[in-house]
């Protein structure tokens, strides 16, 4: 694959890096210096408060660190039910980005439940130990139990403008922080903590293009999605690619590609995780110009394969109880599919020109070649041998003649698919495990 001038440079300095090193006189320096060292101060507000507060221009309530996650009424309802109680609630988390101008950095949920409660915009549900309250408001609330409420307080900790001396360490520290806050608590998907950690114009980009509509339509995301505050939790959920929306896992898709175009030479003994970690800290340093023209290539790269294959282009073709099907999207096709594709962009005219062979070769690829899409091995041979394969099989299809002008026309693919919930949840944990695997590991 031809990369671009920085692209191809990005893993230069790897071996410098890993010799690089501090003795303890440069350690001890560091520290009396101050340098990362978290300012803080502590806060309350009473609950009375918040409705003010997140609506105030001084609450930037979406920095990029922020997941996408959206509590339902059942967990919201949970929360007002421990201030009912007086059980304890950990401490809020704030950025002071300016003086007296504070970024939400953990704490969102509790913010918005508190203030979504007091505007009466939903009714109590699934309270246990006071299941008497079920189904009312904030003005409906007995008057003592409402005047509980009004009494309870929210802590909040925070990070102080004089933490940072400059906006490159305000921004490293504080998604540093945010890490650590988010690591006892639910667990960060990988791509939710480089989100936090790696903040910059790749992941942006990343971002982005997770809006992209064939990327969408392969992996079943809604439109929406992203826009839609009415959009039901990840506990209740059933929209359509709604989980991988919310953990990121559409972002960590983009990322693969790019990652993928270097993959066999620059993962080397590590997990595919710490791959990704590294290529997007790399990544987000390579010029403007050069980010811009992978964002097109992987736009014009995920246009041309929904143009020739059809939305269900990720789809495995397999057998099922004895009969051949598309089954659902995967990694093992994404992955070197959008490769062999983006190697051939330049013959996107004649790719056009030849989908209904396309589909067919297709077809044959996968009942010739079974096992190599089995198993999802992460082995760099393995990765190869796919590799190998779609070339070939983009190969096979330029070598077909043209499509009749009056066949030609958008691919319909009839098989037998798993629900779409089922695809969301298996694409979901199919990431994670890829995240966790080393170039010689056999994902299950």
């Amino acid at each position: 694959m031809e990369l671009l001038p920085a692209e191809s440079a990005m893993f230069r300095d790897r071996e410098e890096e890993e010799r690089s090193g501090s003795n303890d006189e440069e350690v001890n320096a560091r520290y009396a210096r101050g340098e990362v060292r978290i300012v803080t101060e502590q806060a309350r507000y009473p609950l009375t408060a918040i409705p003010g507060m997140v609506e105030s221009e001084d609450y930037q309530l979406n920095p990029d660190f922020q997941r996408r996650h959206r509590w339902d009424v059942i967990r919201k309802s949970r929360l007002i039910e421990s201030f009912i109680m007086n059980v304890p609630i950990p401490p809020i988390f704030l950025y002071e980005a300016r003086f007296s101008f504070y970024e939400v950095m953990d704490g969102l949920q509790r913010l918005t439940a508190i203030r979504d409660f007091y505007r009466d915009q939903y009714p109590l549900e699934g309270l246990q130990e006071w299941s008497d309250l079920n189904g009312r408001r904030y003005s409906e609330l007995p008057e003592e139990v409402r005047r509980g409420v009004d009494r309870r307080y929210l802590s909040s900790i925070i990070l102080l403008h004089e933490t940072a001396k400059t906006v490159e360490e305000a921004q490293r520290l504080k998604q540093l922080v945010f890490e650590r806050i988010n690591s006892g608590g639910e667990r960060l998907t990988a791509q939710e903590s480089r989100n936090a950690v790696f903040p910059g114009p790749m992941n942006d980009l990343c971002i982005r293009l997770s809006r992209n509509d064939a990327l969408r339509a392969f992996w079943l995301i809604p439109d929406s999605a992203e826009e839609d505050e009415t959009l039901p939790s990840v506990e209740t959920g059933s929209m359509t690619g709604n989980t991988l929306f919310r953990t990121m896992g559409d972002v960590e898709l983009v990322l693969r590609f790019f990652a993928y175009r270097q993959q066999l030479e620059q993962q080397d003994r590590t997990t595919l995780r710490d791959y990704l970690d590294d290529y997007l800290r790399r990544g987000n340093l390579l010029p403007s110009g050069e980010i811009e023209e992978l964002g097109k290539i992987f736009e014009d790269t995920a246009s041309l394969v929904r143009a020739v294959l059809g939305d269900q282009a990720l789809y495995m073709f397999k057998p099922v109880r004895g009969n051949w099907h598309y089954t659902r999207p995967t990694l093992t096709v994404y992955d070197p599919l959008m490769w062999s594709f983006s190697n051939h962009l330049k013959d996107a005219e004649a790719l056009l020109a030849r989908k209904q062979s396309a589909r067919q070769l297709f077809e044959e690829m996968f009942r010739e070649n079974l096992s190599s899409f089995s198993g999802r091995t992460a082995e760099h041979k393995d990765i190869l041998k796919r590799n190998q394969l779609f070339s070939k099989f983009v190969g096979d299809i330029l070598s077909q003649p043209e499509d009749p002008e009056d066949e030609r026309q958008e691919m319909i693919v009839f098989g037998e698919e798993d629900t779409q919930e089922i695809i969301d949840a298996v694409v979901v944990d199919e990431l994670e495990s890829s995240n966790n695997s080393s170039p010689g590991e056999k994902l299950a």
